[in-house]
């Protein structure tokens, strides 16, 4: 049994919570914007660690003031990742951890694995080009996805002909051959969508997962968690897949 803080009470921190008590942890704390101060109560002796999902522009003071608390930190906020360096330098100069994903699904870190493989694999038939598509709630706070940043930063990793991401001025151009388009919808309640595409004259190659409830993403924040306890330094949910 452990006793988990939550910091950010939406519809994901809900979720985390039912999912939390259904493999008998207990919550020690829910904080949210009406009382954010209360991160400050945090400690050791009463939470063992805390799970974050809040908005990109909070993700940054709720690590300093977790980190200072001792407590270990699973955060599923997006957005941050161009300050990944500081983070992990914040963390390792307090002696805390952290585990941090762009999505804590088991399908969708699969997907991943899947997305790696076929980037190295496409690297050899340079006829086909390759873009990313993500689909998203209306609330969703940063576009692209963090998890279509991942895709996308795999898709660099293993596509000798690919080397940036085209950036939002692509709607007033064309792109260069060594850009990924990386496309991304906001519209009602879609809880995620992801795709990975190949292209020629010929064919088209796709690889993608869709989310059907929030579920899934919950339950992995909660498995990281438990994975976290007692650890120290950063590490990515893929590393305990």
């Amino acid at each position: 049994m452990l006793r988990i803080a939550l910091v950010g009470y939406g519809k994901m921190g809900k979720a985390i919570e039912q999912e939390a008590l259904s493999r008998n942890h207990v919550i020690s704390r829910i904080i949210d914007l009406a009382n954010q101060h209360d991160i400050l109560t945090l400690s050791p002796a009463n939470t063992d660690v805390v799970i974050e999902f809040t908005q990109p522009g909070s993700f940054p003071e709720n690590l300093r003031k977790v980190m200072e608390s001792g407590v270990p930190l699973v955060t599923g906020t997006t957005g941050w990742y161009d300050q990944l360096a500081q983070v992990q330098k914040i963390v390792n100069e307090s002696g805390g951890g952290l585990m941090y994903s762009s999505n804590f699904s088991i399908g969708v870190n699969i997907l991943f694995k899947l997305n790696q493989y076929l980037a190295e694999m496409m690297n050899r038939f340079d006829q086909y080009d390759c873009f990313v598509e993500e689909r998203h709630h209306r609330h969703k706070a940063d576009a692209p996805s963090g998890t279509a940043y991942s895709l996308s930063r795999q898709i660099l990793a293993g596509l000798d002909r690919k080397t940036r991401v085209a950036g939002e001025d692509l709607r007033h151009r064309k792109p260069e051959a060594d850009e990924l388009s990386v496309g991304y919808v906001r519209s009602g309640e879609i809880i995620g969508e992801h795709t990975v595409g190949y292209t020629s004259d010929i064919d088209t190659i796709t690889i993608s997962h869709t989310a059907h409830s929030r579920r899934g993403f919950a339950l992995g924040a909660v498995v990281a968690a438990e994975w976290m306890v007692g650890k120290t330094g950063v590490y990515e949910f893929s590393s305990i897949i």
